[in-house]
């Protein structure tokens, strides 16, 4: 191999480098930009709590952010394993940092999904607990001493 041939590859190589951090900052980017607002997580328009839980559900939806996220770790990985970063420590820790924001929404969801299920349950219950209404027992007698007057009949004709 002659020597302009070999100084080109490390100009190539330089170039493939500096792409590749383009491609991993650009990924991260999209990522963030695909999370949830904090506003459309905060500010909620419904008429009763299973309608704020299930606005919060859908906007708790990371979207395409893991999809973006990932490719920046294959371009990250891709760049690290053929040392082409001089200095990678602060995509590491941007990867990480958005890792654990995706994981927290993820966990955020799951609580959510699991009052949407708990909460029209308890209201169920909370309404169908306590003592029987007034009317509801008084009714009840009223039809029991109705039927207690039909039997003494019936007992008084059988004589």
């Amino acid at each position: 191999m002659s020597q302009a041939t070999l100084g080109d590859d490390e100009e190539l190589f330089g170039e493939a480098a500096n792409e590749m951090r383009e491609d991993v900052e650009s990924s991260l980017a999209d990522a963030w930009d695909a999370l949830p607002d904090a506003d459309d997580i905060w500010e909620a328009d419904a008429d009763n709590v299973l309608g704020v839980l299930n606005a919060l559900n859908s906007a708790l939806d990371p979207g395409d952010a893991e999809s973006h996220l990932r490719d920046a770790k294959k371009w990250f990985t891709m760049g690290q394993r053929a040392d082409a970063f001089e200095d990678a420590a602060d995509l590491e820790a941007e990867i990480e940092a958005l890792e654990e924001t995706i994981a927290d929404i993820g966990d955020a969801g799951e609580q959510v999904g699991d009052l949407t299920s708990t909460i029209p349950a308890l209201r169920g219950t909370l309404e169908d607990a306590g003592p029987a209404d007034e009317t509801e027992s008084n009714e009840g007698d009223d039809e029991t001493d109705d039927d207690a007057t039909a039997d003494d009949e019936e007992s008084d004709d059988a004589e």
